[in-house]
């Protein structure tokens, strides 16, 4: 049997995601099994597509539910505080800057936490790989998955 994929996220993520759970068995399971005795009053299921929908959007929160557990139940915490404090891996906040452009801020975070929007890049993304492992003051170079790269500087590492 193939080993089940692990999952690196901060404590903060694994949080979100056992309320994302909590939140689809103890709400959301509710609220269809109600829409489907709805529907089912109705008469002829066959032709019901009120039947259908609530159906189909149980199918879809099941495999939600099923997809979140199989994540937390291969979680890997990560606990940046145990590597150098220079040093940027899963969990802290990363400051870098290309030649000729303005600095960037970003917390690295697992695949499953990633929201560039919020300043959370993947350590999975081009950028996130490359920076892992380096220290302040480190020129690294990014290779992009079109074949781009380009150079930064690490500025600063904190912890998120």
């Amino acid at each position: 049997m193939a080993d089940e994929k692990r999952y690196p996220m901060t404590v903060e993520g694994k949080k979100k995601l056992e309320a994302e759970l909590e939140e689809l068995i103890t709400v959301r399971r509710g609220e269809i099994t109600a829409a489907i005795q709805e529907a089912r009053s109705h008469g002829d299921l066959s032709e019901n597509s009120e039947y259908q929908s609530a159906k189909d959007e149980q199918a879809f929160v099941e495999g939600q539910i099923k997809s979140l557990q199989n994540m937390l139940d291969n979680v890997d915490i990560i606990d940046s505080s145990s590597i150098a404090e220079d040093e940027v891996s899963v969990g802290k906040r990363v400051t870098f800057q290309e030649e000729g452009e303005p600095a960037e801020s970003y917390t690295i975070v697992g695949s499953i936490e990633a929201d560039p929007d919020d300043g959370k890049i993947s350590n999975e993304s081009p950028i996130g790989k490359a920076l892992i492992g380096n220290k302040v003051g480190d020129l690294v170079k990014v290779t992009m998955e079109n074949g781009f790269s380009f150079e930064v500087k690490i500025i600063a590492v904190e912890i998120a």
